[in-house]
């Protein structure tokens, strides 16, 4: 009788191989889907000004309307995180220490109430459009943030490029200026305090998501901003601001679920996938 055929054992060196490739697929397709989110995140961002403004024109403020936001917004961040804890459990899985909860409300806080803040004020002054043209420049300082504070490289061509949308800007800002005056140049000093500060959220962001995970983290972001927001608007204005026209508070809606909850569930898993630098230029 004949013994039985062996099945080929692949050597070493080819199994090796085989499983560096399928390493380097899987790096591939991650990095491309943090790209696909940045840029959806980016894109749903993009229409919170227009919102503003024609909320804005109903009379409402920007502490109000912030607040608004917030309060529509944080049930769903409530679901969400609800969810992702109960996960964690039923996998056996701890779930983040007191001090990285406390880190990653902070951070929320910065990027999510102070920029957002910031980003507000600055639509009481200034056009939606000129407000992007701004606000989209903030990769400049994710680059320079990261270099100076996080060790990062920093690319000729990034600077090169920064320079050539600084210098559109400058333009655009000149012509502005002077047929809007002191206006355009306070909105526009609220617009790069917004950048720098969603800049520096997107730099502390990336290590905290990557020990908390996307989702969690930015449930605890979120609920962190949306109580900062919700404070903010409960020592500055009275609580019946709240009693808002059905068009202001379907606005609130359009800011809440299109341009907060949605695209920062996108922009986190996008941060989880690929550095700050790329997400924030995709972002522009």
């Amino acid at each position: 009788m004949s013994e039985p055929e062996s099945s080929p054992v692949l050597p070493a060196a080819t199994a090796s191989r085989a499983a560096s490739r399928t390493a380097s697929q899987d790096a591939s397709r991650s990095i491309l889907t943090g790209y696909a989110f940045a840029a959806i995140g980016a894109i749903l961002f993009s229409a919170k000004g227009i919102v503003i403004k024609l909320a804005y024109e109903e009379g409402v403020n920007a502490e109000t309307l912030l607040a608004l936001r917030m309060i529509l917004s944080l049930p769903v961040y409530f679901v969400i995180g609800g969810l992702s804890v109960r996960d964690r459990l039923w996998r056996g899985e701890a779930l983040p220490s007191l001090p990285l909860v406390i880190k990653a409300g902070l951070i929320g806080a910065l990027g999510y109430w102070l920029a957002s803040y910031m980003d507000f004020l600055s639509l009481e002054l200034i056009s939606a459009q000129f407000e992007r043209l701004i606000l989209f420049t903030y990769p400049l300082f994710v680059v320079v943030f990261g270099a100076l504070f996080f060790k990062q490289p920093v690319q000729g061509r990034a600077l090169a490029a920064f320079a050539l949308s600084y210098a559109g800007l400058a333009l655009i800002f000149t012509a502005k200026f002077a047929e809007m005056g002191g206006d355009v140049a306070l909105g526009a000093g609220f617009v790069v305090a917004a950048a720098m500060f969603f800049a520096l959220y997107q730099l502390f962001a990336k290590t905290a998501i990557g020990q908390i995970g996307p989702r969690l983290f930015t449930c605890i972001a979120m609920t962190a901003a949306g109580a900062m927001a919700i404070g903010q608007f409960l020592i500055t204005q009275p609580i019946t601001s709240l009693a808002v026209t059905p068009t202001i508070f379907a606005y609130g809606i359009l800011l809440a679920i299109g341009a907060t909850v949605i695209p920062s569930f996108f922009l986190n898993a996008a941060l989880h996938r690929i550095s700050a630098q790329a997400n924030a230029t995709i972002g522009t």
